[in-house]
């Protein structure tokens, strides 16, 4: 039969940690012996901590597209995501190797316009899909500080709803930097509250108490009641330095894009290598450079 190709689409708003990540993850995958091939298609990333398998940079540089079409940021990621639309067999050229053998982790541009205004990014996604046969998964990365902030916390949750909605993969939200959650004050609730996205009315009238959100009452009460129905949204944690937490989120990955039916066997081999050894987790020695991207983040 046809093989399948899996993996994973990493998005999120700039400074949610999506470097961090797929940089954790593509050191994690191959401790259970999966081959893993990053896709870079963030133009803006310009200084990258892991390995590349494929770089949008080489078919196309932000710099570039500013000067020469004097874009701003935006404009100039609009611009690149076109492009790469346009040119998709220049990355399915270069994808075809991958696919035999290869876990893909995509890494997406931040600008959440870029899925709701313009449909590029996503139709660049669907045209592989359809082509190469792939199974991704999005993975929708949100910083969990937000948890300290009702209001902050609602925008996430209908971030997280949106892009759902239009991207129309299966979609995991991830609360990332655990780790720090509290440094950045005293949660309300309890964590799984957030992550289960329980009640929301609890948290309304948390944000009721607030007198800059006055005004906002009816509009928030409306956007929760919005985000109620649809009932799609929770969270799954991560915190990207701890091997387990790692772990677990791959096993949420594999069932949502039908890895661990491909090869039951096969995954089952691959998580028992955690298990056994003390498999090493090399995820410090990338620490030090990895602070200085999360600074300019």
């Amino acid at each position: 039969g046809v093989k399948m190709v899996y993996g994973q689409v990493v998005i999120g708003p700039p400074g949610s940690g999506k470097t961090t990540y797929c940089n954790g993850m593509s050191q994690f995958l191959p401790l259970i012996g999966r081959k893993v091939a990053v896709i870079n298609l963030d133009p803006a990333n310009d200084a990258l901590p892991y390995e590349c398998a494929v770089n949008i940079e080489d078919l196309i540089k932000l710099s570039d597209v500013m000067i020469e079409h004097s874009l701003g940021p935006n404009g100039g990621l609009v611009y690149c995501m076109d492009y790469l639309e346009k040119n998709i067999d220049w990355l399915e050229d270069r994808l075809k190797p991958l696919l035999r053998d290869h876990y893909l982790l995509f890494d997406l541009p931040g600008q959440v316009e870029l899925f709701f205004l313009h449909q590029n990014a996503k139709r660049v996604i669907m045209k592989l899909i359809k082509k190469l046969n792939l199974r991704l998964t999005a993975i929708h990365l949100v910083d969990s500080h937000l948890c300290s902030d009702p209001g902050k916390y609602v925008s996430a949750l209908l971030l997280s709803l949106s892009t759902m909605l239009h991207l129309e993969l299966p979609h995991i939200n991830v609360l990332s930097k655990i780790d720090l959650i509290e440094r950045y004050g005293k949660l309300a609730f309890n964590l799984d509250f957030y992550t289960d996205v329980q009640d929301l009315t609890f948290l309304q009238r948390h944000l009721d108490q607030d007198p800059r959100s006055a005004k906002y009452r009816k509009l928030t009460r409306e956007l929760c009641q919005v985000i109620e129905d649809f009932c799609l949204v929770n969270f799954a944690t991560l915190d990207i330095q701890d091997k387990e937490s790692v772990g677990n989120l791959v096993k949420l990955i594999d069932k949502s894009n039908g890895y661990i039916f491909a090869g039951i066997e096969e995954s089952a081999v691959e998580f028992s290598k955690i298990a056994v050894g003390p498999v090493d987790w090399d995820y410090y020695r990338v620490a030090a450079v990895q602070e200085k991207y999360m600074k300019e983040e």
